[in-house]
């Protein structure tokens, strides 16, 4: 089993591999100056680790009425509006022979 390092390379591009591919324009690096060349510093300090994100999720929607989605006909649609137009009491319809 190889031993991961840190590395540099000669334009400045940090990167982590194993010690035994270390090529010979690349410089070992500590893992806190690693950390801060590689923006992992900035990017936990700015938005943090692990943790819920502002503004992440559903949108609560309070004091509006949900919107439901009926996957019915144009005709069935008229119906459904005739129906509750008029009370239509569906139990005594399906009741009545």
């Amino acid at each position: 089993m190889t031993k991961n390092v840190y590395v540099k390379d000669s334009e400045g591009f940090v990167v982590k591999k194993a010690a035994d591919q270390v090529l010979p324009d690349e410089t070992v690096i500590s893992a806190e100056e690693f950390r801060k060349l590689s923006g992992d510093d900035y990017y936990e300090e700015h938005y943090g680790h692990g943790e819920k994100r502002e503004g992440a999720g559903r949108k609560a929607k309070y004091g509006e009425p949900l919107d439901h989605q009926m996957r019915v006909s144009a005709q069935e649609m008229v119906f459904l509006k005739y129906a509750r137009k008029n009370h239509l009491d569906y139990s005594k319809l399906m009741s009545a022979k």
